[in-house]
């Protein structure tokens, strides 16, 4: 029997524990990389435009991963991916501390490719989340390993306080702490179970072909509004600690404004997967978009520290309940021989869009207009276009006959 079969999603229940087990631990170093990765380059790169350009290949790595991921965990199983993950994530944090260490700003920089290897295996814990789930539970189970992530939103900023002054050299002890978060994260993965796809036997069903997937209009509208949620989220949380800092606050009030952020990111999903079982899943990504849209409105209101809060928070609980609310639609919308090829896809157009925000991000805070406040206005204008572009979308699906949805 195979474990999408089994009635009682008790092995759903265990990957889900593990995977938030794996969220807490290796997910501590996303807001770490996040928060200093534009510091770091400030400090190394000549040309302050250039300062996120660490964080922008850290996307494009995540992007550039994710298909081979996808068709390592098609193949082998997700633990394989998720091993693979951890060991990318290592290596591009101890190569980082070589670019730190020697004052090499090619060298940080091109760490950020590796490191974007471990942020693209975590955006699978979501779908391997899903794999053994029934339809009743799927929501639950991608929202319940997305709240894995409020251990490493609180974790992950206390390490920035502790480690970023430890050593002579401005934040390589963050990124040696980062390694070890990587090796400890790799006990985590032997205790998830399998749920790789059985072999196909003479002429089973080989799923549809990438372009027949892109025909489905519920696949599209989901890529689109989880790539529009994602990328905002990350345009504005790339500038917020050049903006928090530039407008003479602290490095630690950016560290704890980027704690609140990731907390609103992920405290929600405890009850995001409730919500859209009752309201519905295009309903709850309306809802996103919504709240995002207000977290720009908020952050171009003032430069005081409470409208850094307010917006952040904002920014991550919009990014929530659109993110999760389109993985939800995804998961429901292939089968599972097509799941390495169209989950795949959808990280590489998903990291794509978030690549473009990422590099957009360091040219509007930096080199738009004369001062901080106009380049973090700037940053904060450029959500509206494509907040138009999901919510048309979703519209466009919300209109359409039920029968061809």
């Amino acid at each position: 029997m195979s474990v999408t079969s089994l009635p009682n999603d008790s092995i759903a229940r265990r990957n889900m524990w593990v995977l938030v087990a794996a969220q807490a631990v290796l997910g501590a170093q996303m807001p770490v990389i996040f928060t200093i990765g534009g510091l770091a380059g400030s400090q190394l790169a000549g040309n302050p435009c250039w300062a996120t350009l660490p964080i922008s290949l850290t996307v494009i790595g995540s992007m550039l991963w994710a298909q081979p991921l996808s068709a390592v965990m098609q193949r082998w199983g997700r633990r394989v991916g998720f091993v693979l993950g951890a060991l990318a994530g290592a290596a591009g944090a101890a190569v980082a501390a070589y670019g730190l260490y020697i004052g090499s700003f090619a060298v940080f920089s091109a760490a950020s490719l590796l490191t974007g290897g471990y942020m693209s295996a975590q955006g699978f814990y979501r779908f391997a989340a899903a794999d053994a789930a029934s339809e009743a539970f799927r929501p639950k189970a991608i929202s319940g390993v997305m709240a894995g992530g409020l251990a490493s939103a609180i974790f992950g900023p206390q390490l920035v306080k502790l480690t970023s002054q430890a050593m002579v050299v401005p934040f390589l002890g963050s990124y040696l702490t980062v390694i070890a978060l990587n090796l400890a994260g790799l006990f985590l993965f032997g205790a998830l179970k399998s749920t790789r796809p059985a072999v196909r036997g003479t002429g089973a069903a080989a799923g549809r072909t990438r372009r027949e997937l892109l025909r489905d209009p519920a696949i599209i509208v989901a890529m689109v509004c989880a790539t529009v949620s994602y990328a905002l989220m990350n345009l504005v949380m790339t500038s917020s600690p050049l903006a928090v800092v530039g407008c003479g606050f602290e490095t630690s009030d950016a560290a704890n404004i980027v704690s609140a952020h990731v907390l609103a990111m992920y405290a929600p999903s405890f009850v995001t997967g409730h919500i859209i079982a009752r309201l519905g899943v295009e309903k709850v990504i309306a809802l996103g978009l919504l709240i995002l849209a207000g977290s720009g409105a908020v952050a171009m209101s003032g430069v005081n520290l409470e409208n850094f809060y307010v917006a952040l928070i904002l920014l991550g609980i919009g990014w929530n309940f659109g993110f999760i609310g389109a993985t939800s639609m995804l998961a429901g919308h292939h089968t599972a021989a097509e799941r390495g090829t169209m989950q795949g896809l959808n990280d590489f157009v998903v990291f794509g869009g978030v690549s473009m925000a990422s590099f957009a991000s360091g040219g509007l805070m930096n080199c738009s207009g004369g001062s901080v406040q106009a380049g973090w206005s700037a940053v904060n204008m450029a959500m509206l276009p494509f907040l138009v572009l999901a919510g048309g979308a979703l519209i466009w699906f919300a209109l359409r006959p039920k029968e061809t949805r």
